[in-house]
């Protein structure tokens, strides 16, 4: 473990060396990051790719903390006046499921659940039309509930969706699925993965900050 400096923060560093042609940089929680490197990199060689990746990482994991400290459980009013996003849109409670006769928690998991299924649909949609333009396949698709991750893509090509995506417009979660299909052959945030990613949405960071301003409001 080495920590490493980064805009006036500490960001703690845990090293994994193994059979690697190249190291890489993932990160699960803010101001913590792994790096799997090839055996025998230097440690120096590992903090000076880490400080190329300062700005992403001061960034995202500035984005995650908002996640984290997230705004307090909305209410969840049997008349219906809630309001919910889905899709971009607000809707109150009694247009997205049924309310009478339900009590409050069987309110919040049902809600849950119609997500969950509006987001995998959505997602089944959509990301048929990219990995053709992308030319890749993901072995599995995933919907999850995540407290940090929007999407995320594992090196054997299974890629994850958080459920609240369901409540982004769908040029914003258009964004997320571009993202996670770009890392099945780049998975590292390189130039070479943010041209393509460029390549299919060049207003890409526009959707990115659509999440940061609004992660924290896209919550049950």
């Amino acid at each position: 473990m080495i920590t490493i400096e980064i805009q006036g923060h500490e960001v703690q560093c845990h090293i994994e060396y193994g059979k690697r042609k190249k190291a890489s940089i993932m990160m699960e929680l803010p101001y913590m990051v792994t790096i799997k490197a090839p055996n025998g990199t230097s440690e120096e060689v590992l903090r000076q790719l880490v400080m190329q990746h300062g700005a992403e990482i001061i960034e995202k994991s500035a984005r995650m903390q908002q996640v984290l400290d997230g705004p307090q459980a909305k209410e969840y009013e049997k008349e219906g006046k809630g309001a919910f996003l889905l899709f971009g849109k607000t809707y109150a409670l009694n247009e997205l499921i049924p309310v009478e006769g339900f009590t409050e928690e069987e309110l919040r998991a049902n809600l849950k659940k119609f997500y969950f299924a509006e987001c995998k649909r959505m997602i089944g949609q959509r990301i048929t039309r990219y990995q053709q333009e992308l030319k890749v396949k993901p072995k599995s698709i995933e919907i999850v509930d995540s407290p940090t991750k929007w999407g995320s893509c594992s090196w054997d090509k299974k890629l994850t969706f958080n459920y609240r995506l369901a409540m982004a417009p769908p040029e914003v979660m258009d964004y997320v699925i571009i993202h996670e299909l770009c890392h099945i052959h780049h998975m590292n945030h390189d130039r070479s993965f943010w041209r393509r990613v460029g390549s299919i949405m060049p207003d890409y960071k526009e959707k990115e900050n659509y999440l940061m301003r609004n992660g924290r409001a896209m919550t049950l």
